[in-house]
């Protein structure tokens, strides 16, 4: 967990595990705010009774103060100068062994608990950065994501290739929406992962980097979080850098990495993800259960691959682990998403398959509405939800509004012009 989730986010993850020892921090900035956790650190710890010890690490230098507050706590400082330096054992393990725990929320209910293998995620990493992002030793390399997002574990793996983390903590857009990209400049950053959120706000905030900070070491940028709109690859190319390997990306925290991704070696087709991840048995089926060569579909997996989760926490017969992925469609994992091929074997995510919406027994994408509305100035974020209604779906938009903007009647018609 991040430190910005709240009490409720916490606890329906960690209750479920029943963890001993929790490390947390007394508190964080963001978009020039200080936010303290002390009230929060407290709370949780009332709650989960299994805790043993509690360290708390300082960034806003009030460590002491918090861990004072707290049953079992002290500092990490403290805990750390209270053991005796030793040198570092390797313990040989299987490959399969448990390496963390990453939660995954559904439409329903508490958060899947997801345990990753030790091989499975570091071979699947190391694929997926050196070979389709051609990453070599020395990269340095960003990636713009809280440690509650499994591209946080993603960056960290970046370690194996050699490569140094460009690490950032608070707002992209504080003091200022060029703040990412004086770092880039600063550091000579040359991998820059971020979401299609964040390449939108730049788009709708006017900026062109290439124009304002030297990107020379820059080669590559990543995007995933939600599938990256063809006037997204218009931005990038046209206001940040022509020459640079923009690869939209899509995977998920299921697999703690990607079905999709970028390919060095092929072109960059707006609107595309480039290629299938190497050895991976990706395929689009109809209702039906039979491969789509053409049209949309369920986005599967028809074959085993190393990144496989060893399963989940407290479930012991592997049933929640079946039905999640393997209830659909036999023997075929089926990941949820709603995508598409592409005449030059790429492919197109519309979206999660569980949030496509079917009015008059047509499926739409959400993710096909949200690039339409968010291609209008007067839209700061929009959320679609289909109701059922009259012995039918309606699709209902909620919308948050840009600064100065007024819902009336003429941006109403727009809306409903731009989306039909």
């Amino acid at each position: 967990c991040s430190p910005d989730f709240g009490v409720r986010g916490v606890l329906d993850r960690f209750s479920q595990i029943r963890p001993r020892v929790l490390i947390a921090c007394d508190g964080y900035t963001y978009n020039g705010k200080t936010i303290a956790l002390d009230d929060r650190l407290e709370a949780v710890l009332a709650e989960l009774p299994s805790v043993e010890e509690t360290l708390v690490i300082s960034f806003l230098g009030k460590a002491e103060a918090v861990a004072a507050r707290l049953p079992g706590a002290s500092t990490f400082d403290e805990a750390l100068s209270a053991r005796t330096p030793a040198p570092l054992h390797f313990e040989r393990l299987p490959f399969t062994h448990p390496l963390y725990i990453l939660f995954s929320s559904g439409t329903t209910g508490i958060p899947k608990c997801i345990v990753h293998g030790a091989g499975g995620a570091l071979l699947q990493h190391l694929k997926e950065h050196q070979l389709h992002c051609d990453m070599q030793e020395g990269e340095r390399f960003f990636y713009f994501t809280t440690c509650g997002w499994m591209m946080w574990n993603w960056l960290v793996s970046g370690l194996a290739s050699g490569a140094t983390l460009l690490l950032y903590d608070g707002s992209p857009f504080h003091p200022s929406g060029e703040v990412l990209f004086d770092y880039a400049q600063e550091q000579g950053m040359t991998f820059f992962g971020t979401s299609a959120k964040y390449i939108d706000a730049l788009a709708k905030a006017g900026l062109r980097p290439r124009d304002s900070h030297d990107l020379s070491a820059l080669r590559i940028m990543t995007s995933t979080g939600s599938p990256l709109s063809p006037e997204g690859f218009d931005y990038v190319y046209e206001a940040i850098k022509p020459d640079i390997h923009l690869a939209s990306i899509s995977g998920g925290t299921d697999i703690v990495s990607t079905f999709v991704l970028g390919h060095p070696l092929k072109p960059v087709w707006r609107g595309e993800i480039q290629s299938p991840g190497l050895g991976m048995a990706v395929d689009v089926f109809d209702e039906e259960g039979k491969p789509l060569k053409k049209g949309k579909g369920e986005l599967v997996c028809m074959q085993p691959f190393p990144c496989m989760p060893v399963g989940f926490w407290n479930d012991p017969d592997g049933r929640k682990y079946h039905d999640a992925y393997f209830s659909r469609f036999p023997s075929v994992w089926h990941h949820g998403d709603f995508a598409e091929w592409t005449e030059h074997g790429g492919m197109i995510i519309h979206g999660r398959s569980d949030a496509t919406l079917n009015p008059g027994g047509v499926r739409i994408g959400t993710a096909e509405i949200y690039r339409q509305v968010e291609q209008l100035p007067e839209i700061r974020e929009a959320i679609v939800v289909g109701q059922d209604w009259d012995n039918d779906v309606r699709v209902v938009l909620f919308v948050v509004l840009a600064d100065g903007a007024v819902l009336d009647e003429g941006l109403k018609a727009r809306i409903r012009k731009q989306v039909r």
